[in-house]
């Protein structure tokens, strides 16, 4: 059985991965942590527990799919360019 979906209006928003490396997660055993710099451990756990709703849920969701993808880099460089901290 195939299932085929379609994605329409949705627009990439480059300001979410500088939102990404200038959050600081607001609770929890990283509380004070920058969401980029989260363990991708515990980003694991959060991924399998379930992100929180809205938008901190959306950030952490972006960091884990960096972190499992091999694209810290990516995080680093725009931490470098748009870091506040």
């Amino acid at each position: 059985m195939f299932y085929i979906y379609t994605v329409e209006n949705v627009n990439a928003d480059p300001n979410v991965l500088i939102d990404v490396v200038n959050t600081r997660m607001p609770f929890g055993k990283y509380k004070g942590t920058l969401i980029c710099d989260m363990p991708v451990s515990y980003l694991e756990w959060m991924h399998k527990k379930g992100f929180p709703p809205g938008k901190l849920g959306m950030l952490l969701s972006s960091a884990y799919e960096i972190k499992i993808n091999g694209l810290d880099k990516l995080l680093f460089m725009i931490k470098q360019k748009h870091g506040k901290y």
